[in-house]
């Protein structure tokens, strides 16, 4: 796999301070066959992540040595600061596997359009990927899952949070995003928040009956490819501020000139 800088697009372009409802979501009179692989890229483009890579965009594998499954593994962080610091400890613990490597940021939609195209390859063939989820966020997902009863040390992967009305039966909180509702998930438990507190500031009775949930990544992704609901196609997931701000400071350096390495182009792509 070589990360092609170049053809790296992004779609940061959010709206969260617009109008809020309530939309239904488990419910739909028309049903359609599950998403296109480009309907599917078109949910995750806007979602930066970080691996690690060389100059020739070759990422950093690491090869198990016990187990029966063998196959190379890339990291896939969640956080530039995350894949930085394991960076910054890779050059301290084996500086010569560190050298020439850096942190490069690509859109999950090309992570996953990878993996597709490996499909066709033996298992023993596929390059596999690690999603490295930030802390933080893993510890929030579990405090929400106690609250409700659930076991929290069952929760795997990297988790989204939601707001729902009613429980699992009501209608998911969406917001105005280009005209259109969209019910966004948030790879930040704390920016949801933000987003249920001005719900409380104009419509307080609404607020009162809305609760936090939480999924995981990978299961989003799962039924986006597997589900036959329309809805899916209005899932906005929303990257943390601190990658949406890293992915808007590289756009502006391209608008002056310079072109560091991973830097997508300068345009952003819906």
């Amino acid at each position: 796999m070589s990360i092609q800088k170049s053809v790296i697009r992004w779609g940061l372009k959010l709206s969260l301070v617009s109008s809020i409802v309530l939309g239904t979501f488990l419910a739909s009179s028309v049903r359609v066959l599950a998403l296109t692989q480009e309907q599917v890229m078109e949910r995750l483009r806007s979602v930066p992540v970080f691996t690690l890579a060389n100059n020739e965009g070759s990422p950093l594998l690491a090869v198990p040595t016990e187990g029966e499954n063998r196959n190379p593994i890339a990291s896939v962080f969640m956080s530039r600061e995350d894949a930085q610091t394991f960076l910054n400890n890779l050059k301290t613990r084996d500086p010569q596997t560190a050298e020439g490597i850096q942190v490069i940021p690509i859109p999950l939609a090309k992570i996953y359009e990878y993996e597709v195209t490996q499909r066709s390859r033996s298992e023993t063939e596929q390059l596999r990927f690690a999603f490295i989820p930030e802390q933080q966020q893993i510890d929030a997902a579990k405090t929400l899952l106690q609250q409700s009863g659930q076991n929290s040390e069952q929760f795997q992967g990297v988790p989204l949070f939601v707001a729902r009305s009613g429980g699992n039966q009501g209608g998911y909180l969406t917001i105005n995003q280009d005209n259109q509702q969209v019910i966004p998930m948030f790879f930040d438990r704390t920016e949801l928040q933000a987003l249920l507190d001005r719900l409380k500031e104009v419509q307080p009775e609404l607020a009162n009956g809305v609760q936090v949930q939480v999924v995981n990544l990978e299961g989003v992704i799962q039924t986006l490819q597997n589900s036959n609901n329309e809805e899916l196609n209005r899932i906005l997931l929303v990257p943390s501020q601190a990658s949406r701000d890293y992915i808007r400071s590289l756009q502006q350096n391209q608008g002056q000139g310079s072109q560091p390495q991973g830097q997508p182009q300068s345009q952003p792509q819906r």
